[in-house]
């Protein structure tokens, strides 16, 4: 399992054990992490599930390929850390990732 870290936009910390292969998205979803609506299951089709990538594990997650770049539009207060949490695949380098979800989704 690779340990994630998604901070709810109160500050609640939120430590999940992630399998590799499922999604940051999935995890928040699956552990009830306000914040995180996920309307479109995943599908990169929507922005309600925008999170901010911490400042140390922007290189090793990398930035948004072109669909996510075009979502990302849609959603509210984007940072050059913005990513969708959909679009992160856990992987065992991503093991101690540490993620903050915004104030409000797109």
């Amino acid at each position: 399992m690779t340990k994630i870290t998604i901070v709810a936009f109160d500050g609640t910390r939120f430590e999940l054990d992630a399998q590799p292969g499922s999604t940051v998205m999935e995890n928040a979803v699956r552990n009830s992490v306000p914040g995180i609506d996920a309307e479109c299951g995943g599908a990169c089709a929507c922005a309600t599930c925008h999170v901010y990538v911490d400042d140390a594990w922007t290189a090793v997650v990398g930035g948004p390929a072109p669909m996510e770049e075009d979502m990302l539009d849609f959603a509210a207060d984007v940072r050059p850390n913005s990513r969708l949490s959909c679009q992160i695949k856990v992987t065992p380098e991503l093991d101690g990732l540490v993620v903050s979800v915004p104030e409000r989704q797109g």
